[in-house]
This record gives C-alpha cells, sequence and structure tokens, in this order.
C-alpha cells in the first residue's frame, strides 16, 4: 500500500486534516476539512484560510526544524469556533511533495458555546425576569392579604395582569431556549433542500388573521422561481414569522407590507419592506442585539420579548447570509437579507 492510500484513514476522522508542502501549499484536506475550509482548498497557500499568527509560526517551524506543536485557535468569521490545533511533520515523497506538515484541527466549539451559553442564560434570564416576577408577586400579595383579600371585583381585575405577567415570562423563556439552541448550533451549515418562497409563503399565511384584524395588506413578489437553496426550513419559517410579526405589529392599520424575492445563479435575496413606526438610524447597529427595544413600552405593548432579531441573525448567519436593515423614523422599515445558494 502506498504512503497516499495510507493517508486515506484520515478522510475518517473527526478532525479537520490538513497537509501542506514546504511552500505551504494544502496538498491535501480529508472531507471534514473541505466542509470547514470550502470544496476548492487544494492548492491554496495555507495563509489564505488562516490567520492566526502564532499557528503559522508553528507551521514554519515544523517545516524548518521538524517540531510538534499544539495550541488554542479561536475563530470570529463567518462563525465563531475553538479549535485545538496540533501541527507535526508529515510523511516525506506524498501527494507529490518532498517535505510535508500535517495540521490537525480538533473543534471544541460546542464545549465552549455550551459554557458560554450557560453563563449568558442565567444572566439574561435573572435580569428579564426579574420585573414580571416583581408584578406577579405584588398581585399575589394584594390578592393573599392585602387591599383585594375580601374584594371578589377587584381579585377579578387583579389576575388577568398577573396570567398577563405570566404569559411574558413564558415567552421570554421561549425566545431565549429557541436562540441558545441556535447559537450552539450556528457554525453548522444546513444541508436540507428548500424553497425559500414556499417558506415566505407558509409564514404570511400564518399571519393571516392578524394581517386582517390590523387591515394590512401583504404582497409577495417573486422576480424567479428557482428559490431552492440548502438551508433548514423550521429555522427560516422562524425567521420570516419574526419578520412578518414585527412589520405587522409596528404598523399603523391600513398600511401594507410588501416581499420581494429575487434570485440570480449564485444568491437569493428577501426584501421586506412595512410603513410601519420604523427606527430612529442611530439604534438600527443594536436592534439585533439581545433584549435591545427601541421602544420598551410599545415593545410591551405588542407582546414582543426583545429577542425575535437577535434570533433572525443568528439563523442567517448559520446559513451564511447577511442581513441588513435600513428604516426611517415614522417612515418605515426595510430588512434586506441575502443567503448563497452554495
Amino acid at each position: 500500500m502506498s504512503k497516499t492510500e495510507e493517508l486515506n484513514f484520515l478522510n475518517d476522522l473527526i478532525d479537520q486534516v490538513l497537509v501542506i508542502d514546504k511552500t505551504k501549499t494544502i496538498c491535501f484536506a480529508n472531507l471534514n476539512a473541505k466542509k470547514r475550509f470550502g470544496e476548492n482548498i487544494l492548492d491554496q497557500n495555507i495563509s489564505s484560510i488562516i490567520r492566526d499568527p502564532e499557528l503559522l509560526d508553528n507551521i514554519q517551524k515544523s517545516l524548518n526544524d521538524k517540531s510538534s506543536s499544539t495550541i488554542d485557535v479561536e475563530t470570529k468569521k463567518p462563525n465563531y469556533q475553538y479549535y485545538k490545533v496540533s501541527v507535526m511533520p508529515g510523511p516525506k515523497n506524498i501527494f507529490n511533495a518532498q517535505e510535508t506538515v500535517i495540521i490537525f484541527f480538533k473543534d471544541f466549539t460546542d464545549i465552549i458555546k455550551v459554557q458560554k451559553l450557560k453563563s449568558d442564560f442565567v444572566a439574561n434570564v435573572s435580569h428579564e425576569l426579574r420585573t414580571p416576577l416583581q408584578s406577579i408577586k405584588m398581585g399575589l400579595e394584594t390578592i393573599n392579604d392585602g387591599a383585594a383579600k375580601n374584594d371578589k371585583e377587584n381579585q377579578k381585575k387583579i389576575m388577568p395582569l398577573i396570567m398577563q405577567q405570566a404569559a411574558r415570562m413564558e415567552n421570554i423563556v421561549n425566545d431565549l431556549l429557541s436562540l441558545s439552541r441556535i447559537e450552539l448550533q450556528e457554525h453548522i451549515r444546513p444541508n436540507d433542500n428548500v424553497v425559500l418562497d414556499e417558506i415566505i409563503k407558509h409564514s404570511v399565511d400564518l399571519h393571516k388573521d392578524l394581517l386582517q384584524k390590523n387591515s394590512i395588506t401583504c404582497k409577495i413578489e417573486t422576480e424567479n422561481k428557482n428559490t431552492e437553496f440548502k438551508g433548514d426550513r423550521n429555522r427560516l419559517t422562524e425567521v420570516f414569522n419574526n419578520l412578518i410579526d414585527n412589520a405587522i405589529k409596528y404598523s399603523e392599520k391600513n398600511t401594507k407590507i410588501n416581499i420581494l424575492v429575487k434570485t440570480n445563479e449564485n444568491n437569493i435575496d428577501v426584501i421586506i419592506k412595512d410603513q410601519g413606526i420604523g427606527i430612529p438610524r442611530e439604534h438600527i447597529p443594536k436592534v439585533t442585539e439581545r433584549f435591545f427595544r427601541v421602544n420598551p413600552e410599545k415593545s410591551k405593548e405588542v407582546g414582543g420579548t426583545g429577542l425575535g432579531l437577535a434570533i433572525v441573525k443568528h439563523i442567517v448567519n448559520q446559513h451564511r447570509g447577511e442581513i441588513d436593515i435600513s428604516s426611517e423614523e415614522g417612515n418605515g422599515t426595510q430588512i434586506s437579507l441575502n443567503f448563497p445558494k452554495n
């Protein structure tokens, strides 16, 4: 068996494995490395995909003096990932290279993310649930031993307020759980075949009653019928449910929502434009942050948790897409999504 054949076992490893020659050109990538860095990774210089100076130094050192090393590497784009990376001299005269270095990427992203999510979840829950919990506590105290203890009429008035705050708590917890699950899987790109315009139409249908109640019309225009790409149907449904829900709740009655779907060979663009109250320009960069609310009172009035656009952002990131928000206070909001087909 040749050395090349012997290295084929690397394709069976969970680790991402690259082999480079003395010019730092990638001459082998196992299947998991191609999934992470791209199918066309071969014959590229290692510096085109790895930006970490310490790792590049260790690779050069291994080429120079045949040394081995292991370091921690964090990447921010396209999504956060955390690796233990081992660099070691490889066999000679393989993959048409006289000298080689093998690089093993052991992915610890999920472990690090779980630790961070636990910390963030506790911090967010304790902060956001404090207000509704206090309202529930005060209401129950009033019924139990306060002014409404023997007053049935007051009790009837207080109970709906308690139920409203309990529902708010439930919505916050559900959205936090959803966001945590999405963040945990954000580095794994979905691989199912989905048809985007069908998902959008389904989301609009789900909001038919709310649209009618608010006398708002929603029009979908698709410029090209080929809107199929790799994605997660349930997650994308969550994206458009959030965006359409926001467009309705923050619009006046007798207004319009227009959804345009455009596609070309490489991308699918979705533009959602409403005639709502708009967002002040200085707040636009912050609206996809957790619990950021442009108008806290309006958000509570319409039942918002402050997590909807954060959920949208992370799902779009998972699909390697981009989101752009343009708005002007009093003149509506336009949200543009771009999804790569490949």
